[in-house]
């Protein structure tokens, strides 16, 4: 990697911890970035737990190669090159980290492993389009993952980072014609699979929820914790997106027969009658984190977190994702 800049100030102080051995120095160089190479992992995995453990294996990278790092790149390019090849070693191992189709017939494809990211986790001061709400929203990240692996990568490196061909053609050891090429096909699958939403990723977008979005909440938390079935019907648009994960099964069904299923599945009946909910956001997305209490506890404890994604007033996408067991949401387990 071959940039024409002088040496910043990063490169030279990273260059001197590298020399010295020192390593509360060299720590305190690199932690800057983590936030923004944990999203960028996340990115191309789609799977908080992944990404964890991708940026760990990133840190121990660049201590292992620090001695190779000269300051012809800066050091950000250098850490996300590091980075994307540890995503893309990992995803080369793992034949479970792809899309499955799906059990219905005409829903395509499903990705099992996808989990929610807190929001919580992201860069206090992001660059430009390091966390733009629609590269990080749910919908956003099942798209990505539909490309394979280095394809993947290019759209990430190219479209939402915003590299040019011959700096992420170098960090990816391709040709640029090579890059210029997967980004093409990557942008046509992307079409495809988001044919309703905007493409120019690095275009600024808003990070705050609309007022809308948060009434819509608002709204279905009070239906929620008031078992209110009508007033939840009412929230649901009648071409509702529906998926519980990790469980398969994405449906399109009417908000009547989404009710009736989940009734049917027990919700809202003895048990499961008792809730209190919190409004949330979840990759930069409106969500409620549900808390059940059960007959025999005193307390509510915390269920299921429902990411919505909400137009012009409904409810047209739900995913529900099992809570209890990411700690890493930031949501307290009681109320």
């Amino acid at each position: 990697m071959t940039d024409t800049r002088p040496l910043g100030a990063d490169e030279a102080t990273f260059i001197a911890a590298a020399r010295s051995g020192d390593t509360a120095r060299f720590a305190l160089i690199t932690e800057r970035y983590r936030r923004e190479l944990h999203v960028h992992c996340y990115r191309m995995l789609a799977n908080y737990d992944d990404a964890q453990d991708m940026t760990q294996e990133t840190f121990l990278r660049v201590w292992n190669k620090r001695e190779s790092f000269k300051g012809h790149a800066a050091l950000r390019t250098w850490l996300y090159r590091i980075a994307t090849n540890a995503c893309l070693d990992f995803l080369d191992k793992r034949n479970d980290r792809i899309p499955v189709p799906a059990e219905l017939p005409g829903a395509g494809s499903e990705v099992h492993y996808l989990q929610p990211y807190p929001d919580l986790m992201l860069p206090e001061d992001p660059q430009e389009s390091a966390v733009a709400r629609e590269t990080i929203e749910l919908a956003f990240i099942v798209a990505v993952q539909h490309l394979p692996p280095r394809q993947r990568a290019v759209f990430i490196l190219r479209d939402v980072l915003g590299w040019p061909a011959s700096k992420a053609a170098d960090a990816l050891e391709l040709t640029v014609a090579s890059v210029t090429s997967a980004l093409q096909r990557a942008r046509v699958t992307m079409r495809e699979q988001l044919p309703d939403r905007r493409l120019d990723w690095r275009r600024p977008a808003t990070h705050e929820l609309s007022v809308d979005e948060r009434d819509v909440v608002k709204s279905y938390i009070d239906a929620h914790e008031r078992n209110d079935l009508d007033g939840l019907m009412a929230l649901l648009r009648d071409d509702l997106r529906f998926t519980m994960l990790p469980d398969p099964g994405t449906v399109t069904v009417t908000a009547k027969d989404a009710v009736d299923g989940w009734v049917s599945g027990g919700l809202f009946q003895h048990g499961y009658d008792d809730w209190r909910c919190t409004a949330t956001t979840v990759n930069r997305m409106p969500a409620a984190a549900l808390y059940l209490r059960t007959p025999d506890d005193p307390e509510y404890r915390l269920f299921t977190i429902a990411v919505l994604h909400i137009v012009n007033g409904k409810i047209a996408e739900l995913t529900g994702f099992d809570a209890a067991d990411k700690p890493w949401l930031g949501l307290p387990p009681t109320r």
